[in-house]
């Protein structure tokens, strides 16, 4: 299983190269690879295995975060009181392919497991998207996501463009965002 050891961190060179494309029918090897990067994400989030194997929380994880430069991400965010609407992926060779002209941007800023120092500002997200991408079993998935399944998809997909979060913060004035764009 990843481990928080196994995350590089910033300024590591694979995080900001391009990541390569993952060849369909998707290898044993790389299935593992997704695999591994959900299992990362759903036991950082239960406090029991997080504490037990010293797991820093995230809600998502892109393998260049594991210094494997392919196009490979897991996202996984539960909903408690509407299990049925948990966002729960792990996709190789993602692709945003329509957004809105809406953005929103999160309260808090964005944070990443590979960025150890703190980089405060706001990031300017879209609102909703729209994803295809391939899961482990090469079939096609496509999503429509809106909120924080939106903001950590565009992240993670940053990820294998070699983009981290803090580039879109705006250098001048990081708390500075567009009166329409939409708090979360």
């Amino acid at each position: 299983m990843i481990t928080t050891k196994d995350i590089i961190i910033d300024p590591h060179e694979t995080l900001r190269k391009r990541a390569e494309e993952v060849k369909s029918p998707i290898s044993d090897e790389d299935k593992e690879i997704l695999r591994s990067l959900l299992e990362y994400v759903i036991a950082s989030q239960d406090d029991e295995k997080a504490e037990e194997l010293g797991l820093k929380p995230g809600i998502g994880l892109a393998a260049p975060q594991i210094n494997v430069s392919k196009r490979m991400i897991a996202v996984h965010i539960p909903d408690e009181e509407n299990p049925e609407y948990t966002v729960s992926y792990a996709l190789y060779n993602p692709k945003i392919i329509s957004n809105s002209a809406a953005k929103c941007y999160l309260a808090g800023g964005e944070g990443c497991l590979s960025v150890e120092e703190e980089k405060k500002g706001y990031v300017p997200r879209y609102s909703k998207i729209k994803v295809i991408g391939y899961d482990e079993n090469d079939e096609k998935v496509t999503l429509v996501l809106t909120d924080l399944p939106a903001i950590c998809f565009q992240h993670e997909i940053d990820h294998l463009n070699g983009i981290m979060f803090y580039d879109h913060i705006n250098k001048d004035n990081p708390f500075d965002v567009p009166e329409e764009y939409e708090r979360l």
